[in-house]
């Protein structure tokens, strides 16, 4: 069991959880996750670790509500505890020197680029920082990778805060206004990470993205996750997460990615069902 240190609300429909997980916070990377399960009977999610503590044991995930298990995890407090938390999972992103990066984040995304852009940092590189939101009100994080860029880039598709526009049109002008890109990173809805990706394969400048397809077990026994990558097969659970964006084939994701839709919705129905007539 894993005990649950902190819950907190970061924007509407999206959590932070910190739970205690000793040996994954020693050893995780930043790119790597865990699969977690709540109890005996629930479904084992993937979820990519977006901080650790060596010293209190534990490890932080950001979430978003979309389904049952999710709305569970919401329902969550500290002192409450997880049946399940296994990893660090998957390969951890390639650090190293390279110049100046760019690291973007989207949705959910933004919490797994927060560690990456603290990597790379880390590393020696320029970090300019580039985080987008439909409004205000969806985005978080801004003051931790603040903190570890050298510049950051707020964008909001409806101009309640920061520019107005997408994260491409951020993207943009830094590269108009000289920057020498060695590597883009893209983290977050797959139609934001595609788009990033067409662009800067246009400027030939290195881009990496995070995957977050189908998962079940997560050592790639069951190919549930596998994705196309350069025209071969891929199991993200242990190729990945992060794939040259450039080799990505983001239309079949896209399709893979609504396979169980009309199912995971009709298990949420039920659950909030189920719900309402336990609060009667």
């Amino acid at each position: 069991m894993h005990k649950i240190v902190k819950t907190e609300s970061l924007a509407p429909s999206m959590f932070l959880m910190e739970v205690e997980a000793p040996k994954i916070a020693a050893k995780r990377k930043p790119g790597q996750f865990i699969m977690l399960r709540i109890d005996e009977t629930g479904e084992r999610v993937p979820f990519t670790i977006s901080d650790g503590n060596t010293e209190t044991g534990t490890i932080t995930i950001v979430y978003q509500v979309v389904g049952k298990t999710t709305a569970q995890m919401a329902a969550l407090k500290p002192g409450d505890s997880i049946l399940d938390v296994v990893g660090p999972l998957g390969k951890p992103t390639h650090m190293e020197k390279v110049g100046t990066v760019c690291c973007i984040g989207g949705g959910t995304g933004i919490a797994i680029a927060y560690p990456i852009a603290k990597g790379l940092r880390e590393a020696g590189n320029k970090v300019l920082s580039i985080l987008g939101a439909r409004t205000k009100e969806l985005l978080f994080y801004e003051d931790q990778v603040r903190s570890i860029s050298n510049e950051l880039l707020v964008c909001t598709d409806d101009g309640s805060y920061g520019q107005k526009g997408l994260v491409t049109e951020m993207l943009k002008q830094l590269i108009d206004r000289g920057e020498q890109l060695k590597l883009v990173v893209a983290i977050g809805p797959v139609p934001m990470m595609k788009f990033v990706a067409k662009m800067t394969k246009e400027y030939n400048i290195p881009t990496i993205v995070s995957l977050n397809p189908i998962m079940i077990d997560g050592s790639g026994m069951c190919g549930g996750c596998r994705v196309s990558v350069g025209g071969a097969t891929k199991f993200v659970c242990v190729d990945g997460p992060e794939f040259d964006a450039h080799q990505v084939d983001f239309e079949l994701l896209t399709k893979r990615l609504a396979s169980y839709r009309e199912e995971e919705a009709k298990s949420y129905d039920l659950y909030k069902h189920n719900c309402k007539l336990g609060r009667g």
